[in-house]
């Protein structure tokens, strides 16, 4: 660019001489040659020196207007939406209901002649786990039915009375003593005709009388016998018999259940979790043998709000997390109680089947449900809120400025954090949907500053 300062010439002596005399002197009307020449080289310097210094001076303005521009702090900004509402993810905290565990021995004592089981095996309902020593009680049990067996048989001959072969005899004694009391009744009537005729003594007709009275008594015996054949037996006799048969029955029914007792067997579905003892052992009443855990699906029981239980359906699939693990699960049920102190409902949740080796009863787990809230706002990042004096939050709001197209100025805007979802927040305030904010860097800002837009 050229300089626009003035030459750097003077004029000769003689026409500075010329001046001042011509200042001094009288005016002279007609001015000589060289006083003429210098006063329109002057002339001349002064006509191109001036367009030069004003065309200096406006690229200076134009290449100061650009460097002002260049040197506008550039922000980054976007346009904030308005919504009505927002989803958050609420995480409730509950534990592992604790599942059924056994340890589990007989209920009387022996010797241990057989385990059947090894840790970590599985069983089922009613499966054999141990055997206790059970020869002196199946002994006792054959004495007892050899007893049962005879008083049944007892019991029936009461029942079905005399056979008729014995009824046969009975009869067949009657007619015996009877011919023979009739025999010795003739005898006693002939021995008086020869006592009264004086042919034997008193003495031989006192033993044919005495004899017959004998025989009568023996008829009756024998007709007493014959009559309770034929009447049948009597009821008490039958009910005492019963009774009999009925203690030996429950005193086998009492051996049973001892030998049953002779058998450990599982209560539940489960997994041998630890083998106490082994065989050869005389085991106590109560003294563990093995331990079993329950081989079902765990459950996981959490407190919510009623307002979210209201919500939950059974079947509904969530994931339950624990301290270093995620288990698929659905919702089983919500259990109609409401805690007073907490105000909560406890909802059980069902695990997988594949989750039973991994948690353990008691163990805390969390679920994690969303919820939509009805509010309006705008979501912003939390980049572009900063602090201000009076502890509120503020987002710079950018609108353009007078000094020129490219240049914006920065205006705060107080708002109110209602969430934080990870790096954004849903808040309210003065700002508006539409408006235009600066999304990071606030730090670097103060208000009403100007700063010219990132990509403009």
């Amino acid at each position: 660019m050229a300089d626009c300062s003035l030459p750097d010439k003077t004029l000769p002596e003689e026409a500075l001489s010329v001046v001042h005399t011509s200042a001094s002197a009288r005016p002279n009307r007609f001015p000589n040659r060289r006083s003429l020449l210098g006063l329109g080289a002057a002339g001349l310097l002064l006509a191109v020196g001036i367009p030069l210094v004003q065309s200096r001076l406006m690229a200076q303005k134009v290449e100061s207007a650009e460097t002002s521009a260049v040197n506008l702090l550039a922000v980054e900004t976007l346009t904030v939406d308005a919504v009505n509402s927002y989803e958050v993810a609420r995480t409730y905290t509950g534990e592992i209901a604790a599942l059924r565990r056994s340890d589990l021995g007989f209920t009387r004592s022996g010797e241990l002649v057989q385990v059947l089981v090894a840790e970590g095996d599985r069983v089922s309902s009613g499966q054999p786990l141990a055997l206790l020593d059970s020869q002196s009680l199946q002994t006792q049990r054959r004495q007892l039915q050899a007893q049962l067996a005879q008083a049944q048989a007892q019991l029936l001959e009461l029942q079905r009375g005399a056979r008729q072969e014995a009824i046969a005899a009975a009869q067949a004694q009657v007619r015996d003593v009877d011919n023979q009391l009739a025999l010795q009744r003739q005898q006693r009537s002939r021995r008086r005709f020869l006592y009264e005729q004086g042919a034997i003594s008193k003495e031989q007709l006192d033993e044919v009388s005495f004899g017959a009275e004998a025989l009568a008594a023996r008829r009756d015996s024998a007709q007493s016998r014959l009559d309770e054949l034929l009447n049948g037996t009597r009821p008490e006799q039958v009910t005492a018999q019963q009774a009999v048969v009925r203690q030996l029955e429950a005193s086998i029914a009492s051996i049973d259940v001892d030998l049953n007792k002779s058998t450990l067997r599982a209560p539940f579905d489960g997994i041998v979790a630890l083998r106490q003892v082994d065989e050869g052992v005389v085991v106590g009443a109560g003294q563990t043998v093995v331990r079993l855990v329950e081989s079902v699906a765990p459950e996981a029981r959490i407190g919510m709000p009623t307002r979210v239980t209201r919500r939950l359906r059974p079947g509904e699939a969530v994931t339950v997390s624990s301290a270093v693990e995620r288990f698929p699960a659905t919702v089983k049920a919500v259990l109609p109680e409401v805690n007073p102190d907490t105000r909560t409902q406890k909802v059980v949740f069902q695990l997988e089947l594949g989750a039973l080796a991994r948690v353990s009863p008691g163990e805390t787990v969390r679920v994690e449900l969303s919820e939509m809230v009805p509010t309006s706002g705008l979501w912003l990042p939390i980049e572009a809120l900063t602090q201000d004096i009076r502890g509120l939050w503020s987002a710079y709001v950018v609108v353009p400025a007078e000094a020129g197209d490219d240049a914006y100025q920065v205006q705060p805007k107080a708002v109110e954090i209602l969430h934080q979802d990870n790096d954004r927040v849903l808040v309210q305030g003065a700002l508006q949907g539409g408006d235009r904010i600066v999304a990071s860097g606030v730090h670097r800002l103060v208000p009403g500053q100007q700063v010219r837009l990132l990509g403009n």
